[in-house]
């Protein structure tokens, strides 16, 4: 609806708009045309009883006219239907009142022809409250009159207007006209809006369906983008679990000072690569909201020389001074949080503070801002002097994908993810990381973190000197089963459980895995989950049904190197016990398997 329309404006067009309903423009026309109407009725009237010389039926007749050309007016400058019908409506029952109790005193054909136009009128533009309202207030009024006049008659002291035949029939004749009007406008609204809504409906229908497609293609893309990432995670993971456990194998194996430089570096770049794939995978996990934060014990000072050793060797390789200040309040309590979580956000802000700071130094300050006993807030701090981030791309760098410049990219490389999966994780927990920094003297990333405090407290580290494992360790009478299909792997495998003594079976499947089941006995199955035949998800299934409970119930540990986000609920719903993913660390599968290996002893 036009907000400016002009006092002298006469068209219906400038008051009507496409954002009102059907009814809504219906109701305008009504009022609009019926305004002419009336105005022409009333005008005859006029005529009739003017050279009738019924001079109080003129004068209601001329007020009537004059209050028509009002709210004509008010209606084409200031298009409110509802107030211009109300003041219809008023003067409506005001006259026909004045006319039964004043001017006629008497109720004819013409009254109940107005109260019938006066009922249809109210109830189609004002709706069932309003209808009711104006109905009974021109209804009681005339039916007062009637029970008067019937018990002891109406007499006042104003002489009635009396009316020729000829007034009534035109009377008659334009109520009739005006209840045609009403009734034939209001049916053709109706009908339009009923083609309306069923059009709409229509149309709603056709998105629904459309939705409900394009629903059900983003549910395949998402499906195969979960698909590809757990193909091209398997890909690349596996040969870099066989160049990251010959490196172990290597280093294990003593070799001489030149050999083991040589084998740092190869596992290096092994690991650099590795870090890259997870970033892609950890932030695709991020985005998805299938993160899940745990909420383990751990010493968050041991946490912290555990994440920053590996990274002041790099440091120092660069020539940069690291430096390491953990709060001492801090040495001896127990907190609760997911130290996994902790060490990908201070891992990435110390791979960027060193990857861009060309010389000076890194400091990185854990500091306890408040304890209260069984809780602490500890505020954690990554500062360089590095090349800083200029005011203006302050908040692009935390987008994924994006560094501060694309020489910045082209000069130092990267994947521009490590800020990205730093934000949302905190993000995730409701915290915010806050950075200043000024071009050319470094930049400073700090933020906040509360843990629950645990009551543990941590025994004093008392060092004690290696020792070799014993010859009959529990793990040399191990009876292992793997299931794997790739050579490579089979090969790494045998090597790393040599070192413990333990002499494993071989399933190139998981069918083949499931009839050694059947025909041996075996303490442990380490599962692989992607073969030929039958994965290893139906293999656990058939093992899991077997009817002896020893070969049922025997411990299935899953080996894999998928990036599936959902992987672990699919290993347990599977009947498996536990779960490690390709590259695994040597001593996190050692760790596990001493573990089965004491409760098989117990």
């Amino acid at each position: 609806m036009s907000n400016k329309v002009s006092f002298f404006n006469l068209s219906i067009y400038k008051i009507l708009s496409k954002e009102q309903s059907f009814l809504d423009q219906a109701r305008i026309r009504l009022l609009y045309y019926g305004f002419f109407l009336i105005f022409v009725a009333l005008g005859t009237l006029y005529l009739s009883v003017y050279f009738q010389n019924q001079k109080m039926l003129a004068y209601t007749a001329l007020f009537l006219m004059a209050s028509v050309v009002v709210l004509f007016k008010y209606l084409t400058w200031r298009p409110d239907w509802r107030g211009a019908a109300h003041a219809l409506l008023i003067v409506g029952t005001l006259v026909n009142a004045s006319l039964v109790y004043v001017s006629m005193q008497t109720v004819n054909i013409i009254t109940v022809q107005v109260i019938i136009i006066v009922i249809a009128f109210s109830y189609y533009m004002l709706g069932q409250q309003w209808g009711l309202i104006y109905s009974l207030l021109n209804m009681v009024p005339v039916l007062v009159f009637m029970i008067i006049e019937y018990h002891s008659g109406y007499v006042i002291g104003i002489k009635p207007n009396k009316i020729d035949q000829s007034t009534i029939i035109i009377s008659l004749f334009a109520n009739f006209i005006l209840l045609i009007f009403i009734h034939s406008h209001f049916y053709t609204a109706f009908l339009k809006n009923i083609r309306h809504l069923k059009d709409s409906s229509k149309e709603q229908a056709r998105l629904y369906n459309k939705m409900e497609t394009a629903i059900e293609k983003a549910e395949k893309s998402a499906q195969a983008k979960s698909e590809f990432l757990s193909t091209m995670s398997h890909e690349i993971r596996t040969p870099l679990n066989a160049v990251i456990g010959m490196s172990n194998l290597l280093m294990m194996s003593g070799p001489r000072p030149d050999q083991r430089e040589n084998l740092e570096v190869l596992k290096f770049s092994a690991n650099n690569l590795l870090a890259i794939v997870n970033d892609v995978l950890d932030f695709s996990k991020i985005e998805s909201g299938k993160v899940v934060f745990e909420n383990i014990r751990f010493n968050l000072i041991e946490l912290m020389n555990n994440i920053c050793g590996g990274q002041m060797l790099k440091a120092e390789e660069k020539g940069l001074l690291f430096k390491l200040d953990v709060d001492s309040s801090l040495k001896n309590k127990v907190l609760f949080g997911d130290p996994t979580r902790i060490t990908q956000i201070i891992f990435n802000l110390v791979s960027n503070a060193i990857k861009f700071t060309p010389q000076g130094n890194i400091w990185v300050r854990v500091t306890c801002v408040e304890d209260r006993h069984n809780t602490v807030t500890v505020n954690f701090s990554v500062r360089d002097t590095g090349i800083g981030i200029e005011k203006e791309n302050l908040k692009n760098i935390f987008e994924p994908f994006t560094q501060e410049s694309l020489a910045t990219t082209r000069e130092y490389g990267g994947t521009g993810l490590g800020l990205a999966i730093v934000k949302r994780l905190l993000e995730l927990q409701d915290l915010q990381i806050t950075v200043n920094s000024m071009i050319g003297h470094g930049s400073e990333f700090s933020f906040h973190m509360e843990f629950p405090v645990s009551t543990e407290v941590l025994p004093e580290v008392v060092a004690v000197p290696e020792t070799k494992q014993p010859a009959e360790s529990p793990l040399a009478c191990l009876r292992v089963l793997i299931a794997e299909d790739n050579m490579v792997n089979v090969m790494l495998m045998k090597k790393l459980l040599s070192k413990w003594s333990i002499n494993p079976t071989i399933a190139e499947n998981g069918e083949r895995a499931v009839e050694f089941m059947q025909y041996g006995n075996f303490d442990i199955i380490l599962m692989d989950l992607q073969m030929p035949v039958m994965n290893g998800f139906d293999a656990s299934k058939e093992i899991r049904k077997m009817a002896d409970p020893k070969k049922s119930g025997v411990p299935i540990i899953a080996l894999t190197a998928s990036a599936l986000f959902d992987i672990k609920e699919q290993v347990y719903e599977a009947g498996m016990n536990d779960y490690v993913s390709k590259p695994f660390k040597p001593d996190d599968l050692l760790e596990k398997l001493n573990n089965y290996a004491l409760k098989k002893v117990i």
